[in-house]
């Protein structure tokens, strides 16, 4: 697997500023406009979800599991972002994961955060 099946977040071109922390250093906060979410739910395919089963007899990583659990944050991370931008923010502070089962068929994974008009100082 490439580095980006492993990972994900933002490209350095990004309109929307996404943050984990509470604010950002050289930026001032000039108005919250509220919580925002990007969700998604995505289902394993059965084959995927044999070979899961297999692999975790023996042990080791479920990189089909890695790469679709990545896909689906980064899904949610865009639908974040696209709310954010639809209400008129240009960032995200206090950005966070949560993931769930979804009625044993999938998994629900949500990208939260507050959204905001930031500006440099």
């Amino acid at each position: 697997m490439s580095l980006e099946e492993y990972g994900g977040g933002l490209g350095p071109q990004s309109d929307v500023l996404v943050v984990t922390t509470n604010d950002v250093p050289g930026f001032r906060v000039e108005q919250v406009i509220g919580e925002v979410f990007g969700l998604t739910v995505r289902s394993r395919h059965l084959g995927s979800q044999i070979g899961a089963g297999l692999k975790s007899m023996v042990g080791g990583e479920l990189k089909g599991l890695t790469k679709t659990l990545v896909q689906t944050r980064n899904q949610a991370m865009e639908r974040l972002i696209d709310q954010a931008r639809a209400r008129g923010a240009n960032a995200v502070l206090m950005m966070r994961f949560d993931v769930t089962e979804a009625a044993d068929v999938g998994t629900e994974v949500c990208a939260y955060g507050t959204a905001a008009v930031v500006a440099k100082e």
